[in-house]
């Protein structure tokens, strides 16, 4: 199964630009309110607290692109962000055997999806990844494409384990 929110990108990039814009408009209009024409008290400061309290909603909400792919042997998620100098993407690809167990945190309005993979070295490691741009029935697909990988890994170890009890 794939899954990407990649077509919604010049949607995500209008939107971080338009709120830049905001932001030194509110600045610009501001600063001309204090310095020249007193038009307005202690609202004007609202110019700046609005856009930049949105701006910071925006990039803390994580990356905007991610692309899921299960199709064939390997899991393969990819997470990006739409300002490609703001944070370093995220690009990870796996058997499908390794995956032990995963989870999605929803909190107001973040998501995060933790998947757990087994490693040679520590017994396990955790991936993160934000999905907090993904719409519900792309979270509820997610979920279940990742369910089918998860039963089938338990269904192949519990057939294993049977198999060592019935030889020892």
């Amino acid at each position: 199964m794939r899954l990407s929110n990649r077509n919604k990108a010049s949607i995500y990039n209008s939107l971080s630009t338009l709120l830049v814009m905001m932001a030194v408009f509110g600045l610009t209009v501001f600063v001309a309110n204090e310095y020249r024409f007193h038009a307005m008290g202690k609202e004007s400061y609202l110019l700046i607290i609005v856009p930049v309290l949105l701006l910071i909603i925006f990039y803390i909400r994580g990356r905007q692109i991610f692309e899921y792919d299960s199709d064939g042997e390997a899991l393969n998620f990819k997470n990006r962000n739409v300002i490609p100098f703001f944070n370093k993407p995220l690009h990870d690809e796996f058997p499908k055997y390794k995956l032990i167990k995963y989870d999605v945190v929803s909190i107001l309005f973040f998501k995060r999806l933790y998947i757990t993979v087994s490693s040679k070295n520590n017994g396990s490691t955790i991936l993160k990844y934000q999905i907090s741009y993904l719409g519900d029935k792309e979270v509820n697909d997610l979920k279940l494409s990742l369910n089918k990988v998860v039963k089938a890994n338990k269904e192949k170890k519990d057939k294993i384990d049977d198999d060592r009890r019935i030889f020892v």
